[in-house]
């Protein structure tokens, strides 16, 4: 088994070759210091000379920068002009001993640049030569009033050497690069000779540590292999305690799921019954309106002075009207107050459910809804075993849902007419206001058992809406203006007639197209002949 190499055998590499390493970055270090000085001395230098000359020279009695600081402290026309004749006077004579005063600069442009206002400029005559060497045309940026201050700028183009000059000092540039180049790569072949020596040296003693750790390391093997059987069998009496570990959490697990499952029936329930409750608002509604008729035969018979034998009947029909409405709100009572869950079975007979709530319905559906309501009920023993309370809500409520659906239907003809530009819109607009919709409740005998279908011709549903509308607040009705106050749109009805429908081991499968109106059709079992549920009580 070969043993690490240890941080500390390095230590002695690096005692050795630390000294070498570090004259030799001090050699580098200094003759990049040099030859970047050099490099920049000169036009340092100049620059130097050039801002000198612009600080001393005084054609008048001030000096450049003195004017400038007048100007920005407060410009006027005049001062403006001052320092134009100034940049004249101070260019003038290097334009016109041009070659022959060897300490003067050949100016091509200085300028004035002065933040918010035009720069005050002299342009030289002279032509500027080609850029073939970069240091030919030098240019200056002096901040008279600091460095910080940007609202004044001397701007300066300028050439202080002759070409010939310019020229010796970049050959002097190059013998002195070649020069110091020469000397590091004397440098690095003294420094790598060293270190190959050095290295050479070091390799031989690492060889002998080696064989050393070599010997060490098998005696270490052995030790090693004796205690990697100890661990095998600790291993294998730890796996075994795992397995035991992992047994207990899968139970636990169950025991949490068992307790997910639980919280998310008990969920459930409270949902149905507040469910329920917003029913029982909206039959308080139906309630209302059923006493609409008694009502107003009542104020008819107050009104005359006689009891004839139409007001007889009119009473009579009164006192049938409200036992009607007692009945109903003994139901309705009855269902808030009952888990939904636990039903209270009997025989219900589907067919007479049908007949009874249509004509309960069908003077409504006439004159209010503008809609014919029909029952057809087929031959056969059409009874099934349920909560016959449960049951009349979940068909009350898929014969409402087929109500709006035809009120959509009526306001889609219309928007439609009102969108017609041809001469026939006056009379489509009178045929969508004179539609009227229908409903039929169907019972008859099916394959498995008796079942109930509501059929429509309203608006009808896509696919997407057909698929979601079981689920709890789905709606297409809630931020329609048409059902706004009418306890529509909650998204509650359709989902209560399904956990009804799941309670009596009953399907429904919807059939439905948009603009060509809905089915939903509902198959019970057959009811037991004893007269006893074949469907056990929901938990």
């Amino acid at each position: 088994m070969s043993r690490p190499p240890d941080d500390r055998s390095f230590l002695p590499l690096g005692e050795a070759l630390g000294p070498v390493v570090a004259v030799w970055l001090l050699l580098v270090g200094w003759l990049a210091v040099e030859l970047s000085g050099r490099a920049t001395w000169s036009e340092r230098a100049d620059q130097a000379t050039v801002r000198e000359w612009l600080d001393e020279a005084r054609n008048f009695r001030k000096t450049l920068p003195e004017l400038v600081k007048e100007y920005v402290a407060g410009p006027t026309a005049d001062k403006r002009e001052e320092i134009a004749e100034h940049l004249r006077g101070l260019t003038e004579p290097t334009r016109t001993y041009l070659n022959q005063l060897p300490a003067f600069p050949t100016v091509y442009r200085i300028a004035v640049e002065l933040a918010g206002d035009p720069p005050i400029a002299w342009e030289s005559t002279l032509p500027e030569p080609r850029q073939q060497n970069q240091t030919r045309v030098q240019t200056l940026r002096y901040r008279p009033l600091g460095e910080a201050d940007g609202r004044a700028t001397i701007h300066v183009e300028y050439q202080l050497h002759a070409f010939n000059k310019l020229a010796q000092r970049e050959r002097e540039r190059r013998r002195e690069a070649l020069a110091a180049a020469a000397l590091l790569v004397a440098a690095t072949a003294l420094a790598g000779l060293f270190v190959a020596r050095f290295l050479k040296r070091e390799r031989r003693r690492e060889g002998e540590r080696l064989a050393a750790l070599a010997a060490a390391d098998q005696r270490e093997r052995e030790s090693l292999e004796n205690r990697l059987h100890r661990e095998q069998a600790e291993r294998a009496r730890d796996d075994l305690d795992r397995r035991l570990l992992e047994q207990r959490l899968d139970a636990a697990g169950l025991e949490k799921r068992a307790d997910q499952a639980e919280k998310s029936a008990l969920n459930m329930k409270s949902q149905l019954f507040a469910s329920i409750g917003i029913m029982a608002g909206s039959y308080a509604h139906n309630i209302k309106n059923l006493l609409v008729r008694p009502n107003d035969l009542l104020t008819r018979c107050l009104e005359r002075d006689g009891l004839s034998g139409e007001q007889t009947h009119m009473l009579g029909e009164v006192r049938t009207t409200l036992a009607t409405v007692t009945d109903r709100l003994q139901q309705i009572l009855k269902t808030v107050r009952r888990d939904p869950t636990q039903s209270e079975r009997g025989r219900v007979d589907l067919g007479e459910l049908a007949r009874e709530t249509a004509a309960t319905w069908e003077e409504m559906a006439r004159e209010k809804w503008k809609l014919a309501l029909t029952a057809e009920v087929g031959p056969g023993d059409l009874s099934v075993e349920g909560d016959a309370s449960h049951l009349q809500q979940a068909v009350e409520n898929l014969l409402f849902n087929a109500r709006d659906a035809t009120f959509e239907m009526r306001n889609h003809l219309r928007e439609e007419a009102r969108k017609d530009t041809t001469p026939d819109r006056r009379q489509k607009l009178l045929d969508a206001a004179g539609w009227k919709g229908r409903i039929t409740l169907t019972v008859r005998l099916g394959e498995t058992g008796p079942e109930l279908a509501v059929s429509d011709t309203g608006i009808g549903m896509t696919d997407e809406v057909r698929a979601n509308c079981l689920r709890t607040h789905f709606s297409t009705k809630r931020n329609n203006a048409l059902f706004e106050g009418h306890s529509a749109g909650m998204g509650l009805g359709l989902s209560f007639v399904a956990v009804v429908l799941e309670h009596h081991a009953a399907s429904l499968e919807i059939e439905s197209r948009p603009l060509a109106g809905a089915t939903f059709r509902v198959r019970f079992p057959a009811a037991n002949p004893e007269g006893l549920s074949s469907v056990p009580d929901a938990v």
